[in-house]
């Protein structure tokens, strides 16, 4: 596989996914490639690639403390607050887990993000039936 050919289609299409993107929406494309990464990161471990399992671990901690970085503290209260602590407690997951080589671990990362993904689309939605 061209793998170069490969990086530079997904570059365009992420910047096409972006370009007119929403706040919501842009949380959801990050959402994509976090969960996308946490997946390569699982089959790393599975296969005994530990630096690639780092590199992506890596990779997903950071986009996790991005989306936890973006988090309006002042006007979004306690459930702001409570998505943070969620983030961190993923972000804690993960970097266990690739200590102790355990798929579990992203398995219950992965899972916790789908309940949270979901909750962005309906985010997302309301505001699109809000707003047509």
């Amino acid at each position: 596989m061209d793998y170069e050919a490969y990086r530079n289609y997904h570059a365009v299409n992420l910047e096409s996914q972006t370009s007119q993107a929403s706040p919501v929406e842009l949380v959801l494309v990050l959402f994509d490639g976090l969960m996308e990464e946490l997946a390569r990161a699982r089959a790393h471990i599975e296969h005994g690639r530990y630096e690639e399992k780092g590199d992506s671990i890596t990779k997903c901690i950071n986009i996790l403390n991005g989306l936890s970085g973006a988090l309006d503290f002042d006007s979004g209260g306690e459930v702001v607050t409570n998505l943070a602590r969620l983030y961190d407690y993923c972000a804690y997951r993960l970097y266990d887990a690739s200590v102790k080589l355990e798929v579990g671990q992203i398995d219950e990362v992965l899972a916790l993000l789908a309940q949270l993904k979901g909750g962005w689309i309906g985010v997302r939605d309301q505001h699109e039936a809000a707003h047509p």
